[in-house]
């Protein structure tokens, strides 16, 4: 039986970005491997839409989350964080560990964040240095604006910091004129790679609070990242092999171009929301995002059971609820390297688990739905 991801990290690996990862070794420090790490550079300023320098750590993408803390505040400091879902609670998980004065903005699963409430909560709270959020929340399936956000924080004269693992890549993203200060990702998401590389895209303003912060750091050091980075090093041994698929995986990005990329995950989402709803189903964010499609499992149907048989016996691993979620939901994802088909097949996989679970449904209406959008 041929296996398939439809989840929202890791997400599939092209064929040729694994050949890539299986080629002999290379030392990091020598001029090659200079020259690679150059060429990356480039190419994930390209990614991120930036022209501030882009640090890399071997890391999953909680690594550069708090690497983002670590390097910009001080004990004591007040945040704003905005926890909307598991991954925005990361965020003040990682804040409190380290002694930093979190200020919830607490927002119902499933909706956006509303900028207006942000700009309260500044008003509110002016001690408030920093503005942690997430643009696209993978455990609620939500996008959030912050295109708007980056505007009222700009005009607060605080720094926003934005957890962009799964949407940079993937949706429209736009650091430099939305005000982001600092933007992390991670290798196994919009980037097409396995897991084990993150990502930090670090503004001027960004880099005039990493000098007065003090919090402890070493690994995570953006000091230390960036003093290597003039010589197209790393400052300590990197995951040469995940680098070597990372500039394959970047090449692809930009050989179909970031407009069309965005414009696809745009398509199979449309795709994927309107075989849902022709199923008869529910789709639970209100304000939903490009890269998954949240599905509220129906009434009477066993969650974990109904992906257990969609994985076990068509080969199709989906992702459940998080939470208070588990068991009540199915995350279908159309991140990274998908095509139609791979849609239509998720779909049909769904089709077929929850038939198998005696659910009532027209085998294909589903398919059929995605497919007119698909066919547009």
């Amino acid at each position: 039986m041929k296996k398939r991801l439809s989840t929202p990290g890791p997400t599939t690996v092209p064929e040729s970005v694994l050949l890539k990862m299986a080629e002999p070794i290379i030392h990091h420090r020598s001029a090659e491997y200079g020259e690679l790490f150059a060429q990356i550079n480039q190419g994930l300023k390209y990614l991120f839409q930036t022209e501030n320098e882009v640090l890399t750590f071997t890391s999953s993408g909680t690594g550069a989350m708090e690497a983002a803390v670590v390097n910009l505040l001080s004990p004591g400091d007040k945040v704003l964080v905005v926890r909307g879902g598991k991954f925005g609670e990361r965020w003040a998980e990682i804040c409190t560990a380290y002694g930093v004065q979190v200020e919830p903005l607490d927002v119902e699963w499933g909706h956006a964040v509303d900028p207006q409430q942000i700009a309260a909560k500044l008003e509110a709270v002016p001690e408030i240095r920093t503005v942690f959020t997430t643009h696209s929340e993978t455990s609620t399936g939500v996008i959030n604006d912050i295109e708007a956000i980056g505007q009222i924080v700009r005009e607060h004269s605080v720094l926003l910091v934005v957890d962009g693992i799964t949407s940079i890549g993937t949706h429209r993203f736009l650091p430099d004129q939305w005000h982001i200060d600092v933007a992390v990702t991670g290798s196994q998401k919009g980037l097409m790679l396995s897991p084990g590389l993150a990502f930090a895209s670090v503004s001027q303003k960004a880099w005039e609070m990493v000098k007065s912060s003090n919090l402890p750091k070493y690994y995570w050091s953006f000091s230390a990242a960036k003093k290597f980075l003039t010589k197209n090093q790393n400052p300590y041994t990197p995951a040469v092999s995940l680098l070597v698929g990372l500039k394959k995986s970047l090449e692809m990005i930009q050989e179909e171009g970031l407009e069309n990329i965005w414009a696809r995950h745009q398509r199979h989402a449309q795709a994927t929301r309107a075989a849902v709803r022709a199923l008869g189903l529910e789709v639970f964010a209100k304000n939903p995002s490009n890269i998954l499609t949240i599905v509220r499992v129906p009434e009477g149907i066993d969650g974990k059971l109904l992906l257990k048989t969609i994985r076990t016996k068509y080969g199709i691993t989906m992702a459940g609820g998080q939470a208070a979620l588990a068991g009540k939901v199915v995350r279908i994802s159309h991140m990274g390297y998908i095509d139609d088909f791979d849609i239509l097949t998720a779909i049909a996989a769904l089709e077929r688990g929850l038939k198998d679970l005696e659910w009532q449904l027209e085998l294909g209406s589903g398919v059929t739905a995605a497919q007119q959008v698909l066919g547009e």
